[in-house]
């Protein structure tokens, strides 16, 4: 069983890209994986901007990458790159803080016109800050994610089959990956 955070670098309360991990969440969950959420939004504003890793919870955000072995990285997509919010957090990392750990990139955006950002904004950063393996990335358009608790979360099927595959890889790369996850 790995340790994964799953971080949402939404600046939204009501995000889709925060509801879309809650949804990869469950996924690797029942593939016998502890995931641990980390929305950047609920850092403290002041100590986030000013990269102080003294501050007690920015302490604990950066102490729970370093014990993952795995992270999924959420951003909404804006302006063809990611967000700042989770630019914030990587520029306060280490440099190295990704090391040895397997990453799944997932974006959302209103328009298929940004789905290259995973690859020419999103995969550079994660690989200078030394990730061990970067799957390719997976982008979700706003309009396929509902708001509404009662409908599923994913509302094209083709995209939620997609998506399974995309977790389900993910999970099977991870180290120490549970059987049921290179079966699935």
């Amino acid at each position: 069983m790995s340790q994964i955070v799953s971080v949402s670098g939404s600046p939204s309360a009501t995000s889709r890209t925060a509801r879309l991990l809650r949804h990869v969440d469950a996924r690797l969950t029942a593939h016998g994986h502890v995931v641990t959420p980390l929305a950047v939004r609920e850092l403290p504003a002041g100590p986030l901007l000013a990269g102080d890793t003294s501050d007690p919870e920015i302490a604990a955000a950066a102490e729970l990458v370093s014990r993952a072995d795995g992270l999924v990285i959420g951003t909404p997509i804006y302006k063809a790159s990611y967000s700042g919010l989770l630019k914030t957090l990587l520029d306060l990392l280490p440099q190295y803080a990704l090391a040895e750990k397997t990453v799944l990139p997932l974006a959302t955006g209103g328009s298929t016109a940004h789905v290259l950002a995973i690859d020419y904004a999103l995969r550079p950063v994660l690989t200078s800050m030394g990730a061990g393996h970067v799957l390719p990335g997976w982008f979700v358009l706003d309009r396929e994610i509902a708001h509404a608790p009662a409908l599923p979360v994913v509302t094209a099927s083709e995209t939620e089959r997609q998506l399974h595959g995309v977790v389900d890889r993910f999970s099977a790369a991870l180290p120490g990956a549970p059987l049921l996850a290179a079966s699935a």
